[in-house]
């Protein structure tokens, strides 16, 4: 049996300070934004704001009625969800860390 990596996957759930830190592919600043496109449409979650600093892309984004941010900086490649609240978002972050813990990949758009 062949074992396939998933695309994204769970580094780190810190439920106490509302923050989930992704695995994700390899990307830079120029292709995150396709790359955080098709994983907020994978996620049924939609964009509200974008800013980019030098750096780091910040979104703020609404998954189910809930505000997050999205951030993903380059240099390390780094990506996470964190929430406004702090801990006050719990049964969506636990739902999204559990995603994130099963592992998958993004779908294609047509």
């Amino acid at each position: 049996m062949v074992n396939q990596k998933k695309e994204f996957g769970l580094i780190e759930y810190q439920a106490e300070q509302g923050r989930i830190i992704i695995a994700a592919p390899s990307f830079d600043f120029d292709t995150f934004p396709l790359l955080g496109e098709r994983l907020l449409a994978t996620l049924s979650a939609s964009v509200v704001e974008k800013q980019c600093d030098a750096d780091i892309h910040s979104w703020l984004v609404d998954f189910e009625g809930c505000q997050l941010f999205l951030k993903a900086e380059h240099y390390s490649e780094s990506v996470w969800f964190e929430s406004l609240a702090g801990s006050q978002n719990t049964e969506e972050l636990d739902y999204l860390a559990t995603l994130f813990a099963a592992g998958f990949d993004l779908f294609e758009a047509e």
